[in-house]
């Protein structure tokens, strides 16, 4: 049976999810979340898909789950892919994903929505340098830890870059430049030699050009 990933192409979140899925070679299809005109906020979505008003979604057979670290974690179960080698492994992948959650893709994915997709006007330039700063320390605390490493975690891809990657490939302007982190830029540069890597909009639909 053909899993559903309910995702949308603007979203980092969606991505780790959609990444994970196509480079685990399991079979499965988007379903375009209509997210900029209110798709998840209708009752409708909440009762039927997603109590919790989000994407991704993750639909295989009478499975369902939401939240990209969950998903991946069910991709792992599923393939066998994307996982640590030993109970440490494991136990460390599972850090580097709530640590994104928290401190990198929430903030990445708030700054680059207040930048590129909320209206001017509306724009707040402090809260966003604030969330810049926080940001800048975060790309720091990955950059240091990848220095000598080719992946976050043990010796080959795992949920860890899956989930830290996740807004870091989009081109829209929100205060990161592969270029003043060296180890992200290579680090980045080596996950998207990998088989199965594609861009978010290529991936997924509901890309921006898509609404203008």
């Amino acid at each position: 049976m053909t899993i559903k990933l309910y995702c949308f192409g603007e979203s980092g979140n969606s991505y780790k999810a959609a990444l994970a899925l196509e480079m685990s070679g399991l079979d499965w299809q988007p379903v375009n979340v209509d997210f900029f005109n209110g798709a998840t906020r209708t009752a409708e979505y909440r009762s039927e898909i997603n109590e919790m008003g989000e994407a991704p979604v993750l639909v295989d057979g009478d499975f369902r789950t939401s939240q990209s670290g969950a998903i991946q974690a069910y991709v792992t179960e599923t393939s066998g892919k994307f996982g640590g080698k030993t109970r440490e492994e494991n136990y460390d992948i599972f850090r580097w994903v709530l640590w994104d959650n928290h401190k990198l893709s929430s903030m990445a994915g708030l700054t680059r929505f207040l930048i590129n997709f909320l209206p001017e006007e509306h724009r707040n330039a402090d809260v966003i340098a604030f969330n810049q700063g926080r940001l800048k320390a975060a790309y720091q605390v990955l950059n240091t830890h990848l220095d000598g490493r080719d992946w976050i975690v043990g010796d080959g891809v795992t949920n860890a870059d899956l989930s830290c990657c996740g807004y870091l490939y989009y081109p829209e302007p929100f205060g990161f430049d592969r270029a003043d982190w060296p180890h992200i830029d290579a680090w980045l540069t080596r996950l998207s030699e990998q088989p199965g890597w594609k861009h978010p909009y290529d991936l997924m639909p509901g890309k921006q050009p898509d609404r203008a």
